[in-house]
């Protein structure tokens, strides 16, 4: 990860959004501008699938974390595709995904395109977009199990290091390879030597890429801690064993030290049918900074303001790193705060420069943007553009 130099990140944004048998949306072609972009509705309109489909732009399993065939629109033909024409002041991208099918037809593999060209993975839409997302399934995140808080740290890592997620993606894969062979009984040393190297290789370059993102997190959480006090800094810290030892010493050292663990622990994880230590179960440990509290023991009103302070600073760590403006996708976020968060939630949002997309059933919850705005109405599967203005 390296620091793009910019002083002042790139406007990214999208200028078109197609769909095609995504959810509940036969067909759909949006034209938008740079402006952040509000959709209302009511609840089952499709809202939150827009927010989704725009998700897919960047690699993994979307906001809901859905099988792909899953977002498959219901009774069409289970393929599905996503297309968006990204625009900068130097020119724009189209790019697209989707599922489809192979050329024999009894297959249906995602596929990714950059300008009509096909990419060897989803990782290649990081060159061309950031996409940063806050949904009501993370309001439990500080007080729900561990591998919620990895899952979003490992977002806010690919976020500025597109390796991150082949190399989470590789160790799961071995360590799974090594708990086959653990449950067979017998296995060959020789090979859970082997794969035990390569958990070593990759569970340290797993936990150091994560450790220096809580790094540079905490040090942009720091640099902006009067900028917007509704939203109170957040004290971050990565918890893990593998993480200590490479606090405490080279990666070298941190390694042979995770391999020797593995080799030491055959017995105990065979018993357990799982490996019982690795960067698996790390934690992002979060404090209230202010009052110097554990963030699952604060209310549910303030564990929403450190939330939303967390994304924040996450959209403007991938702006500095990248340089180039992140998509935030904020889904019926803006409702749930009192007047006063929500203006400082859209003035933050207006700093950051950033196109944002937010969803919400009542339109007045979004007066004080004005015309800083598209609005856009959502219904059945159908999106309209609101004509609205007023105070920006």
């Amino acid at each position: 990860m390296s620091d793009s130099g910019s002083p002042s990140p790139r406007r990214t944004w999208l200028s078109s959004l197609k769909l095609t048998d995504f959810r509940n949306y036969v067909t759909l072609a949006l034209p938008l501008d740079a402006r952040p972009v509000i959709l209302t509705g009511p609840n089952g309109a499709g809202k939150t699938n827009l927010l989704e489909a725009i998700s897919f732009l960047s690699p993994g399993r979307g906001l809901r974390r859905a099988a792909l065939a899953d977002v498959a629109r219901r009774d069409g033909p289970g393929t599905w595709a996503v297309a968006a024409t990204v625009a900068t002041p130097a020119g724009a991208t189209d790019i697209g995904t989707g599922l489809a099918r192979s050329p024999d037809g009894l297959e249906v593999q995602r596929q990714v395109r950059i300008d009509h060209a096909p990419a060897t993975s989803s990782d290649a839409l990081l060159d061309c977009l950031r996409v940063v997302w806050l949904v009501p399934a993370m309001d439990g995140l500080f007080a729900g199990p561990p591998a919620d808080r990895r899952r979003f740290l490992d977002r806010i890592t690919l976020s500025i290091d597109r390796r991150h997620g082949r190399r989470v993606g590789a160790f799961e894969r071995a360590m799974r390879g090594r708990n086959r062979l653990l449950a067979e009984g017998n296995a060959d040393p020789g090979w859970l030597a082997a794969i035990e190297t390569e958990m070593a290789e990759l569970a340290v370059a797993v936990a150091a890429a994560r450790r220096e993102c809580v790094s540079l997190l905490a040090a942009e959480i720091a640099a902006a801690a009067d900028a917007t006090p509704a939203f109170p800094p957040a004290a971050v810290a990565l918890a893990g064993t593998l993480e200590q030892a490479l606090a405490a010493g080279a990666a070298t050292a941190a390694e042979d030290e995770y391999r020797r663990a593995l080799a030491e622990s055959r017995r105990a994880d065979q018993a357990a049918g799982r490996t019982l230590v690795g960067p698996h179960l790390s934690d992002l440990a979060v404090r209230h900074a202010p009052k110097d509290t554990e963030a699952a023991a604060c209310s549910t009103g303030e564990q929403k303001a450190l939330l939303i302070g967390l994304v924040l600073a996450q959209a403007r760590l991938a702006a500095r790193l990248s340089g180039e403006t992140p998509l935030v996708l904020l889904d019926e976020v803006a409702a749930h705060l009192d007047k006063a968060r929500r203006e400082a939630l859209f003035e933050a949002l207006l700093a950051l420069d950033c196109q944002a997309f937010l969803t919400g059933t009542d339109m007045g919850v979004f007066d004080p943007l004005g015309d800083a705005a598209q609005a856009l109405a959502v219904a059945a599967g159908k999106v309209a553009e609101i004509s609205r203005s007023g105070p920006a």
